[in-house]
């Protein structure tokens, strides 16, 4: 049994990643940024997990909380990260990058030497790309860092809670017949279920052989934006016709609502990066991890419900 901390563990993919840890047997250091995400986190598992998770207060922005963060930990998982700012990718920078600088001189400096990185698949270094280049640049960080490190760079992520879907489903229920996509819809993705990422992170933490490698993890087919839409609505029980539409239009529109910080499902960041496809190996979970992770046909009806009433995966 390894004691490992979870940053992030009140997200997504923590919520799914911690009842992964404590089922194998691990205990779980919780970082947490308040005592409201602190509660998140125990609301999520069943009773007869809670006494292997400790919560600690701490965020990787602040670095003078970090110190105590690590103290008696044998491995760190990175999770924290945010997808979207408002501010022309400077706070992309200063969480995504900064904040994962911050967590590697924290490790050096305590010596912490073991760190599972999640990181994005299909990211770049391009000035314009401001998301791209932030987890892209981080990943190096960790690269260059000198730990004991592994990198998964996950597609995107579907099950119970997660973001993309869930934007997508919400059109649909506002869609008066209709679901827009953008362009063309052909921009190509390789859904991953989160319950296999969290798999795949329990298992790199677990097998020395991973350490100095990063891995493309998708799964086991390639789907465009249009599929997935369809794919979305079919889950919901709702009929939807797919229209593209330019995504000069919707930049516009997405670069007036960011203007004024009225939400809107995508931000203009997100549509540049369609211009790069989403996809890697199509057996690169089972290459490096010995499993085929599931097929996303027939798994997205959960989106039936909003998404504040998914909650995680259930717990075996």
């Amino acid at each position: 049994m390894s004691t490992i901390l979870v940053t992030g563990a009140s997200g997504f993919v923590g919520s799914h990643l911690l009842p992964e840890l404590l089922g194998a047997g691990h205990r779980v250091v919780a970082l947490v940024r308040s005592s409201g995400a602190g509660d998140k986190v125990t609301r999520r598992l069943p009773a007869a997990l809670i006494a292997n998770v400790e919560l600690r207060t701490g965020d990787v922005d602040r670095p003078a909380t970090l110190p105590a963060a690590l103290a008696g930990v044998d491995a760190v998982v990175h999770l924290v990260a945010i997808p979207r700012d408002w501010n022309g990718g400077r706070q992309l920078l200063e969480v995504n990058l900064d904040g994962t600088r911050n967590l590697i001189g924290a490790m050096q400096a305590s010596g912490v030497r073991r760190l599972v990185h999640l990181g994005a698949l299909g990211v770049v270094d391009r000035e314009e790309l401001h998301y791209a280049k932030s987890k892209a640049r981080a990943e190096r960080a960790v690269m260059e860092s000198g730990l004991e490190w592994t990198i998964l760079k996950p597609s995107l992520l579907f099950g119970p809670g997660d973001g993309f879907f869930n934007i997508v489903a919400d059109l649909v229920r506002l869609s008066p017949g209709i679901v827009p996509v953008p362009g063309d819809g052909r921009s190509r993705f390789q859904p991953l279920h989160v319950g296999d990422l969290a798999l795949c992170l329990r298992l790199s933490l677990e097998r020395p052989e991973t350490v100095g490698h990063a891995f493309e993890l998708g799964g086991p087919r390639t789907w465009t934006y249009r599929e997935i839409t369809a794919e979305v609505c079919r889950g919901m029980g709702r009929r939807r016709a797919i229209i593209p539409m330019p995504v000069p239009l919707i930049k516009l529109v997405a670069g007036a609502a960011e203007a004024v910080h009225l939400p809107f499902p995508v931000a203009t960041d997100q549509l540049r990066q369609l211009a790069l496809d989403n996809v890697g190996p199509l057996d690169g979970v089972h290459s490096a991890f010995g499993f085929i992770p599931r097929r996303m046909e027939g798994e997205l009806q959960y989106l039936r419900r909003r998404k504040a009433q998914q909650g995680p995966m259930p717990v075996a």
